[in-house]
């Protein structure tokens, strides 16, 4: 490939723009064609209003609870398509052909029927819009991470869609034009089958030709069995949790929900504006205005509203684009009061410009804006779900349609409006303009005021980017950095060692040698509670603890936990029933209110007598969560409680080096080293560890050193020289324990259980760091 055909890092070609708009248009295609098809229903088929909003609000209810599972599913699809491609396509297949039939409706038939029939058929048609729409939105979010791209994408995809606002307004001039079909029912029926084919060919496109990665072998996604599907309805309620506790996110979702729902309650309305105050209710003389009032709005969106708009967001943010975008959509609805004029229908066109920048600025926003949130989620809850994101924006979006639907019946009833009278009550029509100009400029105003503070820019977006990438070297060790151990101990000299030569022994042998050396009993094992299905936020059970510790018993001689509180302090009283020593965390963060219990529950337990070391914190400096002082002041405040009981704080070994106030207020110096995180290859990785920790005893003020984690997982990603494989994990195990062993250093090793919850946040080499697996089956 030459060099002008590379594009910049993050740039996506305009022909996967353009395949992921022409699913976008179809996508946008059925809302619009809908939105004039269900005026038919009252208008041609008789239904009366209550069951007009019935028909809005159900079926879209229906489709935005099956919208976030199956973003969990999309999410987690193990197959050499990738996570999305072959639910775009089924899905097309589905709405398109669903499209077609619900919209075989016959005056012969009866209301009661058609309105069965009608709602039954419109269920299917949105169980494949749910289908194709939830993993085709997570495919624009993820085609690309650079900040400007994002909203061209999806500027080029809207421009696109809009072509769909531009075409089917003139299916009000088809369906009432009695040379092409006899009556308006008719026109549904035949028209039906042209948009739902040619609308399910366009939404095959993006699943054609945007390619994806296999995902056949990605272990790090949970299996769609029918266990994990139940496990998914838990995931999705905490992925609804989880998202909602991003403020940023729930600025978008709540100004999209206001600004959407406003202008679909008030969307068919001006159809009837336009024919009973414009045209007196005569539908023949109004002619085109009807046509002309969507079309040409949809024109000025498509070619002035989406490039201004991409324009605006590139010179100041996406934020200020959209306060000002929403801001000229209130001068339209304004105008639109006193432009609707009777007499002089074309008035109303010069409120366009300003009314289209409401829709047309929202979404070419919005989604840009939502993938960018999917970077800060992944930033803070280690989780790359785009499907769940989009489920939920859409779920909004969806939910949004549905209220509308019932407040467009209730606002006609309210002010006495019926839309097949041939002649309306005094005030009638007076008060849907009111509600024409009223409702969509308070949601604007709502959701103005909800975005006015939204803070991912340009530059925090960057920062965030710059966060991630930093991440993925290693991708779940990234304070550990390949190369730093010898910067740091150059001028170290180690005494000479020889262990067992581990070189040449067959997987057997090693096998052989690990059951030898694990009978024959260890140091200490860090204690991993969390069965299969279970995350950090499931409270353990002393049964279950139970079950795990009869386990491990009998091969060490300590244990160590993580923390407190949710059914971790029952580890160390049950270890002690065990005869087992224990050393005891209080997990620490950025989370104050968490840190204060943690606190108290961890001096109760050494008060209980089941604590025999205090761990206060695990990792804090390197996660970047407290300072050093903050720790420091909650050992001195452990220690006081419960004296005699010794008192330290865990951390990489080399954060505690570079914070030696830390190694003077702890009593042992308890150190995490992992040569694996740096790097190190098997056959230097003892060496590697050896020096960890003749470097902290240089700092140890004679005190004693206890490795609290170490260890080398069985599966997973390289990093540089260290290569996971269970050959490597029996070597790192039987060398680090002879060693340890022969020179008196405590050891805690990592870990006693494969830690299957890891896998959604630090992929497959978080999760096989286990001398057991899941299953509680020794593994070698």
């Amino acid at each position: 490939m030459s060099n002008s055909k590379v594009l910049p890092k993050g740039k996506v070609p305009m022909w996967h723009k353009i395949a992921f708009g022409l699913g976008m248009l179809a996508n946008q295609m059925f809302p619009a064609v809908l939105g004039i098809f269900m005026v038919v229903l009252v208008k041609g088929l008789g239904f009366p209003t209550w069951m007009w909003g019935i028909l809005f609000f159900v079926p879209r209810l229906f489709d935005s609870i099956l919208d976030p599972m199956m973003g969990f599913i999309s999410d987690n699809t193990r197959s050499v398509w990738g996570r999305r491609r072959q639910y775009v396509f089924v899905g097309a297949i589905v709405l398109g052909i669903a499209f077609v039939v619900m919209w075989q409706l016959y005056n012969t038939s009866g209301v009661q029927y058609n309105f069965t029939y009608f709602l039954l058929w419109s269920l299917v048609f949105y169980l494949g819009l749910t289908i194709f729409s939830v993993p085709f939105v997570a495919m624009g979010y993820e085609m690309s991470d650079d900040y400007h791209e994002r909203t061209h994408i999806m500027a080029v995809s809207q421009w696109i869609g809009q072509w769909a606002w531009v075409i089917a307004p003139w299916f009000w001039v088809v369906m009432y034009d009695p040379h092409w079909f006899p009556d308006p029912a008719s026109a549904t029926r035949n028209l039906a089958i042209w948009v739902g084919v040619s609308c399910m060919v366009l939404a095959m496109v993006p699943a054609i030709f945007l390619k994806s990665r296999s995902t056949k072998d990605d272990r790090s996604l949970v299996p769609l069995s029918v266990r994990n599907m139940g496990m998914g309805m838990k995931e999705i309620l905490k992925g609804f949790k989880e998202a909602f506790k991003l403020p940023q996110f729930r600025k978008i979702c709540f100004a999209t929900f206001f600004i959407f729902n406003a202008f679909n309650t008030i969307a068919s309305f001006s159809f009837f504006i336009i024919v009973y105050y414009l045209f007196k209710g005569n539908a023949a003389a109004a002619g085109l205005w009807p046509t002309l009032f969507g079309s040409l709005g949809a024109v000025v969106t498509t070619f002035l509203v989406i490039p201004i708009v991409t324009w605006m967001s590139k010179k100041m943010g996406k934020k200020n684009a959209f306060l000002l975008s929403q801001s000229i959509s209130i001068v339209g609805y304004i105008l639109f009061w006193f432009l609707f004029i009777p007499g002089k229908p074309y008035m109303f066109i010069f409120a366009l410009p300003f009314f289209s920048f409401g829709i047309g600025g929202l979404f070419t926003l919005m989604m840009s804006m939502t993938a960018d949130v999917c970077d800060l989620d992944e930033l803070k809850n280690h989780k790359r779900r785009e499907g769940i994101f989009g489920a939920i924006y859409w779920w909004m979006v969806k939910f949004g349609f549905a209220i509308a639907g019932l407040l467009s019946g209730v606002i006609m009833s309210l002010v006495h409006f019926t839309p097949d009278a041939p002649f309306q009550p005094d005030g009638a029509v007076t008060g849907l303009r009111l509600f024409y100009s009223g409702v969509p400029i308070l949601g604007t105003l709502i959701a103005i005021f909800l975005m006015r503070d939204y803070d991912i820019s340009e530059e925090r977006s960057n920062e965030i980017r710059a966060e991630l990438e930093k991440r993925k070297l290693p991708k779940s060790g990234s304070g550990y950095q390949a190369g730093k151990l010898d910067e740091r101990t150059s001028d170290l000299n180690l005494p000479a060692y020889t262990g067992t030569d581990l070189t040449n022994k067959s997987a057997a042998e090693l096998s052989s040698l690990f059951a030898g050396q694990l009978n024959k009993g260890i140091h200490g094992l860090c204690f991993s509670p969390y069965k299969e299905g279970q995350g950090t936020e499931d409270p353990l059970t002393p049964s279950a603890i139970r079950q795990r510790m009869a386990i491990i018993s009998p091969h060490t001689q300590w244990v160590r936990s993580f923390s407190c509180t949710n059914g971790h302090q029952h580890i160390s009283a049950i270890a002690k029933e065990k005869g087992l020593k224990t050393l005891v965390g209080a997990w620490l963060s950025n989370d104050k209110e968490r840190n204060e219990k943690e606190i108290e529950a961890l001096i109760q337990l050494a008060k209980d007598g089941v604590v025999d070391i205090a761990a206060v914190g695990n990792e804090v400096l390197l996660r970047n969560e407290l300072s050093a002082a903050e720790i420091i002041a909650h050992i001195r405040r452990v220690r006081e409680q419960i004296k005699p009981v010794p008192v330290g704080y865990v951390d990489a070994y080399f954060q505690l080096i570079e914070n030696p106030e830390l190694i003077s207020e702890s009593d042992p110096i308890l150190i995490n080293c992992y040569p694996f995180w740096e790097g190190a290859g098997i056959e230097t990785a003892l060496a590697d560890l050896r020096k960890m920790v003749a470097l902290t005893q240089q700092y140890g003020l004679n005190k004693t050193v206890i490795i609290t984690e170490t260890g080398w997982p069985s599966e997973g990603e390289k990093v540089n020289q260290a290569q996971p494989s269970a050959d490597n994990a029996k070597k790192y195990f039987l060398q680090t324990q002879e060693w340890a062993q022969q020179n008196g250093v405590p050891l805690f090793y990592f870990s006693s259980f494969d830690e299957t919850w890891k896998v959604k946040e630090e992929g497959i080499l978080g999760a096989r760091w286990g001398i057991w697996d899941k299953d509680d089956k020794l593994k070698y």
